[in-house]
């Protein structure tokens, strides 16, 4: 399966330089709005989703001189407000805070979308990477990756495994684990992430992956047990909590958050838009509010942002494919 492992560690050393430019002294004559601009989030608001584009929105704005409002346009797993977006006047004036599902699984669980992912958007910047823990109900005997993965391997049925929507990143940060470690889970299908947290602290779970900021505070008190963390390597945040691949090697796992503009969107008005993501996320206040939700700030140029979207579109059909996913 396709890695973007490298991609990854390219756009952490890019952040470094993006934040270290002088943005302050932009060229004269280059593009600035002149009326509010609108950023479109594809699920209801309180949502990670939904937080990530409002703080993004407020650091734009204040270096722009102008309002970003954000807009929820919800339905369809996020494509309606996509659909919204790739019709848009590419002007640089509808964005839309895109995400590794709405811009990579989406293309593979949906046949008819009415746009398409990569021809009809212009990728910004790629904001944060999100990995997933795995964690398992307080009482069970594994005490690590190592373990876990013996347990599955010895338990008729496999362990029970909760399953936060089909083609959620937690379905498919579990379906990589079993392809890797070579055991199969008995998978719970539930609805979202907080009845399946709500059976894992009441045991009738065995394992489920989810993302950080759904769990840590379970995690804390002792409710359930963290035995890993998705992501290359171990989070500064959590330094505790050992990288899966430790165990496992080769295994990573990261959805993402970005903002993409309408295809066709003059490049000016692109390169002004990403440099001043860039410039938010220099920010501590919203790096530390980011990092408090689980993600790993990380920030790209557009080039940079579209060479891993397109690395991601061949991971993703291949993770639908082992995890099974469909859509009703």
């Amino acid at each position: 399966m396709p890695a973007t492992g490298g991609v990854v560690m390219m756009l952490r050393r890019s952040l470094g330089l993006m934040l270290a430019a002088p943005w302050a002294a932009h060229a004269q004559g280059e593009w600035s709005p002149d009326r509010p601009i609108r950023m479109l989030v594809g699920f209801a608001p309180g949502g990670s989703t939904d937080t990530t584009a409002r703080l993004v929105s407020q650091g734009i704005a204040q270096a722009l001189g102008q309002q970003v409002l954000v807009e929820n346009r919800t339905g369809a797993a996020g494509n309606l407000a996509n659909e919204h977006v790739a019709r848009s006047a590419p002007d640089g004036y509808t964005l839309v805070m895109g995400s590794m599902g709405t811009h990579a699984t989406n293309a593979a669980l949906y046949r008819n979308l009415g746009f398409d992912v990569v021809r009809d958007f212009a990728p910004v910047s790629l904001v944060a990477l999100s990995a997933c823990l795995m964690v398992v109900r307080a009482d069970l005997p594994a005490r690590n990756v190592a373990e876990l993965i013996a347990a599955g391997r010895a338990t008729p049925g496999g362990l029970n495994c909760g399953i936060a929507g089909a083609g959620s990143s937690q379905h498919f940060a579990a379906a990589l684990f079993e392809h890797q470690a070579g055991l199969r889970f008995t998978q719970v299908a539930y609805r979202g992430g907080a009845p399946a947290m709500a059976d894992l602290v009441s045991r009738r779970l065995d394992v489920m992956f989810t993302p950080v900021v759904e769990a840590i505070e379970q995690v804390r008190a002792g409710q359930v047990r963290a035995l890993g963390i998705t992501r290359q390597g171990r989070s500064a945040q959590l330094p505790d909590i050992p990288a899966v691949g430790e165990a496992l090697p080769g295994y990573v796992f990261n959805s993402w958050l970005g903002v993409f503009a309408p295809a066709a969107t003059p490049a000016p008005v692109v390169q002004r838009l990403s440099r001043e993501v860039a410039q938010a996320l220099r920010q501590p206040a919203l790096r530390e509010r980011m990092e408090a939700l689980g993600y790993e700030v990380v920030g790209s140029t557009p080039e940079e942002f579209a060479a891993l979207q397109r690395a991601e579109l061949p991971r993703v059909t291949e993770l639908v494919r082992l995890s099974g996913a469909t859509v009703e």
